[in-house]
C-alpha cells in the first residue's frame, strides 16, 4: 500500500494544544468496524458500550522527564538531550541538539554538576550513547533536573506535569505517553469495575519512533523502533479468560494493541507471560488475533498509528471517520478527543 492512501485534510486549529481540564469530558466517536456507522458522545459515556466480562487492558508505562537541559563542560555551549532508552544501569541512547558538538568522549554538565554525561557512542540522526555519573538516586536527579518531553506538535508548556501522565502510570520508561488513556479518571475505573468490567495491566514503554514520520512511499518497506512490552502471568491468565468466557478484550490505546497482538501472534491468540522488544508494524491486512475492539485518539496523517487502527476498522471507515471528525471539530493528537473501535 502507498503512504498517501493514509492522508487526510487536517486544519491545525484542531490539534489540541492543552488538555482539557476534566479527562472525562473529551469527546468520543464511536465507530462501527463492521458498518462504519458512526455515532458521537462523551468520554464518561463509554459504560454504555461495554459489558460485564469484558476486559479494558491499559498501558502502565510512565512518561519520564527525559529532556534535559545542560552544557558541554569544555566549552559551556549550552546542550539539549533526551532520554530515549535506558541501555544498562547508567547506559542511556539519547537524541543531542545541536548533536554536532558532542563527540566520542565529550562531557554534558546539568544541574551545576548534580548529573554529568559522557558520550561513549555516536548514532544516527543526532543520536548519542551516553553514560550517566550522579550521586544518589538517579530517577530523583531526573525528576528535579528534567522536563516532560511533549510531542513536537504540541508547542504550549504544561501547567501540571501530571497532565501529561495517565492515572494509572507506575512502570517509569517512556519517552512519550500512552495518550488514549489520558481520558481515564479514577472515578471512571472504580465505575467500570463496579460494573463488572476487568481492568487489566501491560507494559510498554513508547519510544520517540511513534512520533517520526514514514519516510517510504510503499509502507510495507517502513521499519518499526522496538519499544520494550511486558505482560505478567496474572494478566495472560486473566485474558485467556475473558477470551474463553466470550468476553471481549478492549485495548485503550495503539501501545496496548502492539504488546497484545505481538504475544497473541507468536502464541496462536494465547496470551502468556512475556517480555521483550516489539517492532511489529500493524496495517491494512494484518490478521488480529488478541483483540476485539480498541479505544484509542485522533491521529497524524500518514502517520503508522492511522495505518494501525485502519487495519482494525477499515481504511475507508477510519478516513470517512477522520473527515467528519475534522467537520464536527473534534480535537486531534495527544490532548484530545477519543474514539472507540468496537
Amino acid at each position: 500500500m502507498k503512504l498517501e492512501e493514509f492522508d487526510f485534510h487536517l486544519p491545525e486549529e484542531l490539534i489540541a494544544q492543552v488538555p482539557l481540564k476534566n479527562r472525562e469530558a473529551s469527546r468520543l466517536m464511536v465507530l462501527d468496524k463492521e458498518t462504519g456507522e458512526i455515532q458521537h458522545n462523551v468520554f464518561s459515556s463509554i459504560t454504555e458500550y461495554v459489558k460485564p466480562g469484558d476486559c479494558l487492558v491499559l498501558n502502565d508505562t510512565k512518561v519520564l522527564p527525559a529532556r534535559l537541559y545542560g552544557s558541554k563542560e569544555e566549552t559551556g555551549g549550552k546542550v539539549e538531550v533526551l532520554l530515549l532508552k535506558q541501555e544498562s544501569d547508567d547506559v542511556w541512547e539519547t537524541l543531542v541538539k545541536p548533536a554536532k558538538r558532542i563527540k566520542e568522549g565529550s562531557t554534558i554538565v546539568f544541574g551545576d554538576g548534580k548529573l554529568r554525561a559522557v558520550c561513549t557512542g555516536i548514532l544516527d540522526h543526532g543520536g548519542r550513547i551516553m553514560k550517566f555519573q550522579y550521586d544518589g538516586i538517579f530517577y530523583e536527579i531526573l525528576d528535579e533536573l528534567g522536563e516532560m518531553p511533549l510531542p513536537p506538535y504540541i508547542k504550549e508548556q504544561l501547567d501540571d506535569q501530571d497532565r501529561y501522565q495517565t492515572v494509572y502510570a507506575r512502570e517509569r520508561g517512556s519517552a512519550a505517553a500512552p495518550t488514549a488513556g489520558l481520558h481515564f479518571t479514577e472515578h471512571l475505573l472504580e465505575k467500570l469495575k463496579d460494573m463488572g468490567v476487568h481492568i487489566a495491566f501491560i507494559t510498554l514503554h513508547v519510544g520517540l519512533g511513534t512520533f517520526r514520520p514514514v519516510s517510504v512511499e510503499d509502507i510495507d518497506s517502513h521499519e518499526m523502533h522496538s519499544e520494550f512490552y511486558q505482560m505478567t502471568e496474572g494478566t495472560a491468565r486473566l485474558l485467556n479468560e475473558v477470551k474463553g468466557n466470550g468476553g471481549r478484550i478492549i485495548t485503550i490505546g495503539t501501545t496496548s494493541t502492539r504488546t497484545l497482538e505481538t504475544i497473541a501472534s507468536r502464541n496462536d491468540g494465547v496470551f502468556k507471560e512475556e517480555s521483550g522488544w516489539t517492532s511489529i508494524f500493524i496495517y491494512p491486512g494484518f490478521e488480529f488475533k488478541g483483540i476485539d475492539a480498541m479505544i484509542t485518539n485522533f491521529h497524524l496523517p500518514k502517520s503508522t498509528l492511522i495505518m494501525l487502527i485502519s487495519a482494525l476498522a477499515g481504511r475507508e471507515n477510519v478516513l470517512h471517520a477522520y473527515e467528519t471528525a475534522v467537520e464536527e471539530k473534534y480535537r486531534f493528537f495527544s490532548f484530545g478527543d477519543a474514539m472507540l473501535i468496537k
